[in-house]
């Protein structure tokens, strides 16, 4: 019986991407690439909270620049609740989100929905209130290029035994291509429109915690929080912009 091994083939991708850097400079006035700081919230938005009441942690939150297709010129925010520490898991993992998912998605284990990520293009200042948990820092989005490892077989494979699987960068990135941890996944919006790929968190991405804060429960150190256990994220976002929170997050690790 012939064996067929994968081997893999790199290679530089024309997709615009840019790399999210934490340089430790601490948050300037009118900040709009921040970890903490003031959120620059969508129109009629007010601080999120979840289901339990607690109001959310500011992540981090930044403008996309704005060669990024479908995305280029908006303003990402990334929120979840300082209580509940959790993967968001759809029962069967559909294909399609259920309607207002970013209220109400019936994940497994809650009642509603512990976190919040926001798109939007609206005028908007920061919020007068700054994120307490958080130590604040700019965030610098650097551009870079994007490379493509694709697997495939070789000697190729008899036709529909093997297929290709291409992955980019495994960084903390905006833009650029997926790295996959494991097999790829898609999701399309309660509206209708296939979600497309915007924002990557690589895995155990710690963002520190204010000294004086709560420790994060379910976390590996004490002295920082994550978002979604640590695990490596993807953010999969609606390119109609049917709602400001029309953005999924897809986990692996």
């Amino acid at each position: 019986m012939t064996v067929f091994e994968p081997s893999s083939v790199v290679r530089r991708s024309d997709v615009p991407m840019y790399l999210v850097e934490n340089l430790r400079d601490a948050v300037r006035p009118g900040s709009r690439d921040t970890i903490g700081g003031r959120p620059i919230l969508p129109a009629g938005e007010d601080w999120p909270e979840c289901y339990c009441g607690a109001r959310m942690v500011l992540f981090f939150q930044l403008d996309v620049p704005p060669d990024i297709p479908h995305f280029g010129g908006d303003h990402l925010l990334v929120f979840q609740c300082p209580v509940h520490n959790d993967a968001p898991c759809l029962p069967g993992s559909p294909q399609r989100l259920p309607d207002r998912y970013w209220e109400s998605p019936r994940v497994s284990g809650h009642p509603g929905a512990f976190w919040r990520i926001m798109l939007h293009r609206d005028p908007t200042g920061p919020a007068d209130a700054e994120e307490p948990h958080l130590l604040g820092y700019e965030l610098v989005l650097r551009p870079e290029y994007e490379t493509e490892t694709v697997w495939r077989a070789v000697p190729p494979a008899p036709h529909g035994m093997f297929a290709e699987l291409g992955t980019g960068r495994g960084e903390f990135k905006v833009g650029g291509l997926p790295c996959w941890l494991q097999d790829p996944e898609t999701r399309r919006c309660a509206c209708g429109a296939e979600m497309l790929f915007l924002c990557e968190i690589t895995g155990d991405t710690s963002f520190a915690r204010r000294p004086g804060q709560p420790e994060q429960p379910d976390t590996y150190d004490s002295d920082c929080y994550v978002i979604f256990l640590g695990n490596e994220v993807y953010l999969l976002a609606c390119p109609e912009h049917c709602h400001p929170a029309a953005v999924w997050p897809v986990l692996q690790h």
